[in-house]
């Protein structure tokens, strides 16, 4: 029985040891880090495009785009500017994001179902609570840039 209980404390204190590293390594990778680099902002940035061509409140906004060089582009720029602003070593080389938005009349709700879908697929691409935390706090820190009131 103190065999078993040894091993169990042993086991268990491997199991802490690995768990504290691995939070210390979440918490002192960059954001691009932690979102995958360039190949995982990439494929999340497809995935949240997708999301918004069947979310009812924004996909007519995406829907005409749908198969389009347009749509191309902007994805390379929606991914440039995620991985710009996480950290990441590209740079962005898309157009001012007030001056992109301005004239679409994007309104709350709008944004909302943005963010709503881009948190999805962050929850489906298993990404940790803490760094959906920070990707909702750029997102939220960018909002009068987009919403035009």
């Amino acid at each position: 029985m103190k065999k078993i209980m040894s091993l169990t404390i042993t086991m268990l204190f491997f199991a802490l040891i690995s768990w504290a590293q691995e939070a210390a390594d979440n918490s002192t990778a960059s954001l691009y880090d932690r979102l995958g680099g360039a190949e995982g902002i990439s494929a999340i940035v497809d995935d949240v495009v997708e999301a918004h061509m069947v979310n009812p409140t924004i996909e007519k906004r995406f829907l005409p785009y749908k198969g389009t060089p347009e749509l191309e582009l902007a994805k390379k720029h929606l991914a440039e500017f995620f991985i710009a602003g996480s950290g990441g070593p590209f740079p962005y080389t898309g157009r001012d994001l007030k001056e992109v938005h301005t004239g679409m009349n994007i309104s709350h709700k709008e944004f909302m179902a943005a963010l709503d879908d881009t948190m999805m697929v962050l929850t489906k691409r298993g990404i940790d609570e803490e760094t959906k935390k920070d990707v909702m706090a750029i997102f939220w820190s960018l909002k009068d840039m987009v919403i035009e009131l």
